[in-house]
């Protein structure tokens, strides 16, 4: 079977198919992208090639790189994958905007690629873990959480993160799944009570203070808990780490090892 030669000019994208075992498809990816180690190897050291950032990839160079597909996601690149197309290149633009959407882009995300058998199996074990949680955390009290994704000015987080929350046992008032991100008023989050405060803000992995959110001028008393960006913010294999480890941080009782 011949190798496809696959441009991703998204990170959950290029994320996705790596846990699919497929980065030796990679040709071109984007500076924001983190391919597996085997990431272009069907098709020589030399790949795969950084071809810009993920709203600025130089398409010229994509064009030279031959694509069979060019992959993008999300609808900040509805407006590249439109410019792709009339580049005359073959287009797998997936926006997931829900837990169920995201789960079920593992599955298209294979078949983008050739192997829908491997997307369909990724989907399916994601599946699985989701309801392992949902079973782990069944009949327990559910904590209100408040998730931020943006800092400045503060944003509570939207898309999927309000699915993930209620997946891994908890309350979000915030913003209803599906919806965008939004700013959100500090009384706003008073009011709500929050017992968990979760800060995942965008491009900053996991290096953010959490001074800067428990010590601003607010009537909230709650634990601040820094998570990976990459694990709430990306629709990919990611997101499911992600709920299970909110799972472990709202109900440690129900993922404790027992003691011999």
């Amino acid at each position: 079977m011949t190798v496809p030669r696959v441009v991703s000019l998204a990170p959950s994208a290029t994320a996705s198919v790596s846990a699919l075992g497929a980065a030796d498809t990679f040709v071109g990816v984007t500076s924001h992208c983190d391919p597996s180690a085997d990431a272009g190897a069907s098709h020589g050291e030399e790949f795969p090639i950084t071809v810009g950032g993920w709203l600025t990839p130089d398409l010229d160079r994509v064009a030279d790189l031959e694509p069979d597909v060019v992959l993008t996601s999300d609808g900040l690149q509805a407006d590249l994958a439109d410019e792709c197309r009339e580049r005359g290149f073959d287009v797998r633009h997936r926006e997931p905007s829900t837990l169920d959407e995201a789960v079920e882009t593992f599955a298209a995300r294979g078949a983008d690629v050739g192997d829908p058998a491997a997307g369909q199996c990724l989907a399916d074990e994601a599946r699985e873990r989701l309801d392992r949680v949902a079973e782990a955390v069944a009949d327990r009290p559910r904590p209100t959480v408040y998730c931020e994704e943006w800092s400045d000015p503060p944003m509570a987080a939207g898309n999927w993160v309000p699915d993930a929350v209620r997946a891994a046992g908890g309350h979000y008032p915030f913003v209803e799944p599906g919806e965008r991100s939004r700013e959100v008023e500090l009384s706003t989050v008073e009011a709500a009570g929050p017992d968990h405060l979760v800060v995942h803000v965008c491009g900053h992995g996991d290096r953010v203070d959490p001074a800067t959110v428990a010590e601003r001028d607010w009537r909230v008393d709650a634990p601040v808990h820094v998570i990976d960006d990459s694990l709430l913010n990306q629709p990919s294999p990611a997101l499911v780490d992600g709920v299970e480890r909110l799972a472990a941080l709202f109900h440690p009782e129900a993922f404790s090892t027992p003691t011999q």
